[in-house]
């Protein structure tokens, strides 16, 4: 019996030791503010009227409002487990964040994953943010924010490509990957890369469904270059649309933002089509942008972006954002931004992420607020 307790007391010991090494974290953010715009519509169809100003409690100024779950486990010998599990929300009324169906909402919306990571690099396995994603974020003065940035711009693309915003499975490039398998390389020097391959799962189909991207970045010395290849099958899929294997989502990107003491200037060109019939979708953007820090606390960034149609010129849309943040802890951030967008055409890209403006017509929007993280 004693040596039965001892084995016992010995395998709880050893169970101690391993959940001393593991972790568990809840985080996240609430973001909200009042926005102004001077046009919107119902929708992004470019044949939505323009219903007039809009006044509103604004949920995601910076970027969205989320709450999520990550933990990670020390193997031994530099190696790890990890999970993540992420959805957004709308602070002003609760609700959850889109899913990747239309008409469909989830939980963890954002990402859903679980990882390897040691000298080899990592590999993360579900639903996650695109590396492709990540990698124009990282190369925009103003990271992609909600509000007036590489982010909105590229949604533009997306819009302009029939992109109607219901869900988050969209005509060109991807925000989020369900089903994915991402691998990034141990760091050299500064370089690193991405591997992403998506499978569809759908039966018969081994294309169907599937996205595939490589992204290659360097960061050192203050400069951040990214360059990334997308390209997917039956994307922005319709309801009753069957999966056939199609290469109609194609997408590249080359990016670059360069910091010198406090002050940053971004640049960036993609191209983004649906290879299977270049005439529905050929796009091109634009990026350029500044930004100076004045102190640790106070920072002011502004982009310009302009997106046009290669197969229509009258197609074209000019954005001109900036916004000024003042940290009052590391934890709390208040902001006020304000842009302009000159559409025209049949071009609706919108100032503020899932606000949509009046087609063809130029918008102002400005808004302020405060953004918490925990």
């Amino acid at each position: 019996m004693k040596s039965k307790l001892t084995g016992i007391a010995a395998l709880l010991g050893f169970a101690g030791a391993v959940h001393a090494q593991s972790s568990v974290t809840l985080f996240g953010a609430v973001d909200s503010g009042l926005l102004y715009q001077s046009t919107s519509a119902a929708s992004f169809n470019p044949k939505a009227p323009n219903l007039g100003k809009v006044y509103a409690l604004n949920s995601g100024g910076i970027y969205s409002s989320f709450w999520g779950l990550k933990g990670v486990e020390d193997l031994g010998g530099g190696y790890s487990a990890n999970f993540r599990l992420q959805g957004s929300f709308n602070s002003s009324n609760g609700k959850l964040g889109l899913g990747d169906t239309t008409g469909a909402t989830a939980i963890f919306n954002m990402e859903s994953s679980i990882g390897l990571s040691g000298p080899f690099g990592s590999v993360k396995l579900g639903r996650q943010i695109a590396p492709m994603a990540w990698a124009m974020a990282e190369t925009d003065v103003r990271r992609g924010d909600y509000f007036g940035s590489i982010l909105t711009a590229w949604l533009g693309m997306n819009q302009a490509a029939g992109w109607q915003g219901t869900n988050t499975n969209g005509p060109i490039g991807s925000l989020y990957e369900s089903n994915a398998i991402v691998y990034t390389s141990p760091g050299f020097h500064g370089a690193s890369a991405q591997l992403e391959y998506a499978p569809g799962g759908v039966a018969g189909q081994f294309q169907g469904g599937s996205r595939e991207s490589a992204v290659l970045k360097y960061s050192n010395y203050g400069l951040n270059l990214a360059a990334f290849y997308y390209n997917g099958h039956d994307t922005n899929p319709g309801p009753t649309t069957v999966p056939t294997g199609l290469a109609n989502n194609r997408m590249y990107y080359i990016g670059a933002l360069y910091t010198i003491h406090d002050f940053s200037v971004s640049a960036s060109y993609s191209n983004g089509k649906n290879p299977s019939n270049s005439n529905a979708a050929n796009l091109d953007l634009y990026s350029f942008g500044l930004g100076y820090r004045f102190t640790p606390a106070f920072e002011l960034t502004s982009g310009v972006y302009y997106l046009k149609d290669r197969n229509n010129s009258t197609n074209k849309s000019t954005e001109v954002a900036g916004g000024g943040y003042y940290s009052l802890s590391k934890s709390t951030t208040l902001y006020a931004q304000v842009g302009y967008v000159d559409n025209r055409g049949d071009m609706t890209q919108m100032i503020t992420y899932g606000e949509p403006v009046a087609a063809g017509r130029s918008t102002v929007a400005a808004n302020i607020g405060m953004r918490h993280t925990f």
